[in-house]
């Protein structure tokens, strides 16, 4: 692998909640960090993390996608939330072919979405599940991270604000399933770590936050950070589209909807169980020192309040 001062990372996703951590994440550890935006524009640029170099490229466009691969030896991939399988395919075939002509070292994945065994009906999945094995297949050595759900995902204001101000907690997830909520500064432990550590390589990695909890005993914690008694009840997954349409579009919406849909399902909740926090721990653990945040410590770490305040 070369050395520090040779490296250079490239996040697609930089600007996001998940790409950002990530490019945080590296700038900590001394990395040279460059992120990819659609545009040179104010807006286009102040969404990435203080530090990181920008490059303008669309997914849908080789050439840019050449030209921002330029001298890059890492890649952190975090998809948007487009869920066409055409569209999809053809991001991943010129992220695919720019790394392979840079000599991309490491490349890491992150599916974005808890990705099942068996094939099924729902393109959030299949479409990542396609994107992953033609990363594998590139040429290019392509660890693929598979996170099932975030702890970030509470912070949405139709989320903590009804927590906060009436004690419910309101999620399309049943109340009696086990999940191991990630957060997303785990998450980016767990893909620094596949970018830099020797002898991670090729396979794929369920990564699952280190406590399993039912949404009762969610709630439970949270709850008790907050002094109050808090209920969770399981959210109408149309409900949740239609709220979620709002903040990032009807087509976005219906895809991340069709997840929860799928999680409520016999095949979905037996799934889940294959999520856990210790094949994220291990690859974690190679960086001595870090260790996943428990799930207590991370919900008290937390602006409840101020997100309650939060209108869309």
């Amino acid at each position: 692998m070369p050395s520090m001062d040779q490296q250079l990372f490239l996040i697609i996703g930089a600007s996001g909640a998940q790409g950002g951590a990530v490019a945080r994440g590296l700038l900590r550890a001394g990395h040279r960090v460059r992120g990819l935006t659609r545009g040179r524009s104010e807006r286009g640029t102040a969404a990435l993390p203080d530090g990181v170099q920008p490059a303008v490229g669309d997914l849908a466009d080789a050439d840019q996608l050449m030209v921002a691969f330029e001298g890059v030896t890492h890649v952190s991939v975090t998809l948007p939330m487009v869920f066409d399988a055409d569209v999809v395919a053809s991001y991943v075939d010129n992220i695919a072919e720019a790394a392979a002509a840079a000599g991309v070292q490491r490349m890491v994945f992150n599916t974005g979405t808890g990705v099942p065994d068996t094939a099924t009906d729902v393109p959030a999945f299949e479409t990542r599940r396609a994107a992953a094995a033609a990363l594998q297949a590139s040429g290019v050595a392509t660890v693929v991270l598979a996170p099932l759900v975030y702890l970030e995902n509470l912070a949405a204001p139709w989320v903590a604000g009804p927590v906060v101000r009436e004690g419910v907690l309101r999620y399309p997830l049943p109340a009696g399933l086990p999940v191991a909520w990630l957060s997303h500064d785990d998450l980016a432990a767990a893909t620094v770590a596949a970018l830099t550590s020797d002898g991670v390589e090729g396979g794929t990695v369920r990564v699952g936050g280190p406590d399993v909890v039912t949404g009762a005993e969610l709630a439970d914690e949270i709850g008790a950070v907050l002094g109050r008694d808090v209920t969770y009840v399981e959210q109408d997954v149309d409900e949740f589209e239609r709220g979620l349409a709002y903040a990032v579009g009807a087509d976005a919406a219906a895809g991340v909807a069709s997840t929860y849909r799928w999680l409520a399902t016999d095949d979905g909740a037996r799934s889940c169980g294959d999520w856990r926090g210790d094949a994220c721990s291990a690859l974690v653990g190679k960086h001595a020192g870090i260790t996943l945040t428990p799930l207590h410590d991370w919900v008290r770490a937390r602006p409840w309040h101020g997100w309650a305040e939060v209108t869309v």
